[in-house]
């Protein structure tokens, strides 16, 4: 029974590594895909706020900006979506260029092209999520090698 911990964590962590990777993959791919090949319209940004995490004192703290755009499909619907990480200098009132594809407009973004930024993003968080699960897996071999032949 004992076993079964070091065998069942690291499962799971290597699982949930995973997961947050084929997210991620997906995001960057969505994005990269409106920013090629979505539509354009104006949009106005109707609402900017800043939401923190992190404790305070000894721990860091990370703000977020969020911006809440509304703008009008080509087809005539009205669409208001909440981005995250956008510029700070968009403030409420601003118009912004939106992207957006036609299947999914509520997935819009009114974040500019930055195909470099994005791949170096995605790149180093791939990277990391590798080594975590490389780490995992490291640890599994190594716990079943122990108990099987101790």
């Amino acid at each position: 029974m004992f076993e079964l911990f070091f065998y069942a964590v690291p499962t799971l962590m290597i699982a949930g590594f995973a997961a947050a990777l084929a997210g991620l993959l997906r995001r960057a791919w969505r994005i990269n895909r409106t920013w090629s090949r979505g539509l354009t319209a104006e949009g106005r940004c109707l609402r900017m706020f800043t939401t923190t995490s992190g404790g305070g004192g000894d721990t860091s703290v990370h703000t977020t900006v969020h911006h809440v755009h509304e703008f009008t499909t080509h087809d005539g619907r009205s669409i208001r979506f909440e981005e995250k990480n956008g510029p700070a200098t968009v403030l409420e009132g601003d118009f912004v260029t939106v992207r957006y594809l036609p299947e999914r407009p509520e997935r819009a973004t009114a974040l500019p092209p930055a195909r470099a930024r994005l791949a170096a993003g995605t790149g180093f968080a791939v990277a990391f999520l590798g080594v975590a699960i490389a780490f995992c897996v490291v640890f599994l071999v190594t716990a079943h090698m122990m108990f099987t032949e101790g």
